[in-house]
């Protein structure tokens, strides 16, 4: 028989929604006090949970689900299970996705039948790009339910972006760059991508700078309408969390290449304009004694001749985040004193103090 675990519980402890505690049993990003401070489409699109997590270890022989959705969504760049779907990680290995076929309540079965008596740890990746009402978690009638495995280190990542942080346009939830990148470190992270509306708003870099971060990674400056509004925001939201945060590490990457840099001028000259910005603001900060920023080239991540990694020219599928994990790794472990065990492409291993 299966016993259902009513969400929210103490045996379901989620990561990666840093204000949960405010929304509780709600699945969003960001808290209800800050909805009159945003933009309307980025309250919507805090609604989506990206890079929050169900995390907990258990013995049972299965791992079902029970859910509500709203409605359906229909991206013309993201199928459904990318878009709205559940990933099941055991013991670090993808097993299973969970979606909707329809709106309303349905229930998903991750896996049954498994050997009972084996304590696995659980982590299961919530929707990248829709909201969900996560009811109950079901596991084998008197199946052990332990606390996750802990992080090597206690704070998270926290990224701010773009579509491409939030996880345009993976095709399942556990593989987003920072999904990805977090376990191969066995790393926490906190996802703020908002699609389209990555701008750099003081708003929204107050929000960021509330959170105790082991590390900030800044990854937006597509979504801004031009050079220079983007060049009015970027030092002043660097500033802003270092007024909370003077010496925790952060990391400002630059646009990645997109095709649109083949063949038009204009696209060209903007995304060249923008990686100047971040050049030009992290020197600035560096300028001034602080050692604890660092740069990374988007290019160098996902760069042109790899635009097998692309979707529709802009966005990463599977194949371009899993290189942006592979080659951020080094970077993101160096800045939180980790020495990497491997960062091969392909790897698995965590990274150990």
């Amino acid at each position: 028989m299966t016993r259902w675990i009513e969400f929210p519980d103490p045996e379901l402890p989620i990561f990666g929604l840093p204000w949960f505690s405010e929304t509780t049993p709600r699945l969003q990003r960001l808290p209800d006090r800050l909805r009159e401070r945003v933009r309307p489409p980025v309250w919507n699109l805090a609604r989506s949970p990206a890079g929050g997590r169900l995390r907990f270890r258990t013995d049972s022989s299965g791992v079902e689900v029970r859910l509500r959705y709203e409605r359906l969504g229909h991206m013309h760049n993201m199928h459904r299970i990318g878009q709205m779907g559940l990933d099941l990680y055991a013991d670090g290995a993808y097993w299973k996705s969970v979606y909707p076929t329809e709106a309303g309540e349905t229930e998903g079965v991750w896996f049954t039948g498994a050997p009972h008596g084996t304590l696995r740890q659980i982590d299961v990746y919530l929707p990248l790009y829709h909201p969900v009402e996560l009811l109950a978690v079901g596991v084998a009638d008197g199946a052990t339910i332990a606390p996750p495995v802990p992080f090597v280190v206690d704070r998270p990542v926290v990224y701010y972006g773009s579509s491409i942080t939030q996880g345009g346009c993976a095709s399942r939830s556990g593989m987003s760059y920072q999904a990805i990148l977090g376990r191969r470190l066995n790393l926490d992270h906190v996802n703020l991508g908002f699609s389209g509306n990555g701008k750099g708003e003081p708003e929204l870099a107050a929000a960021v700078a509330e959170l105790d971060a082991a590390a900030f990674v800044l990854d937006f400056a597509q979504n801004c309408d031009s050079v220079a509004a983007m060049a009015a925001v970027y030092r002043p939201f660097i500033d802003t969390i270092r007024a909370r945060h003077p010496r925790t590490p952060i990391v400002c990457i630059t646009p990645i290449f997109t095709t649109s840099e083949l063949w038009s001028d204009a696209s060209r000259e903007r995304l060249a304009g923008m990686r100047q910005v971040v050049r030009d603001a992290v020197g600035a900060v560096r300028q001034r004694g602080d050692a604890a920023i660092t740069l990374v080239e988007g290019p160098a991540l996902l760069g042109r001749g790899e635009q097998d990694g692309l979707v529709d020219g802009s966005h990463p599928n599977d194949l371009g985040f899993q290189r942006m994990a592979d080659r951020l790794a080094p970077t993101i472990a160096r800045v939180l004193g980790l020495r990497p065990t491997s960062v091969a492409e392909g790897g698995s291993d965590q990274a150990r103090p």
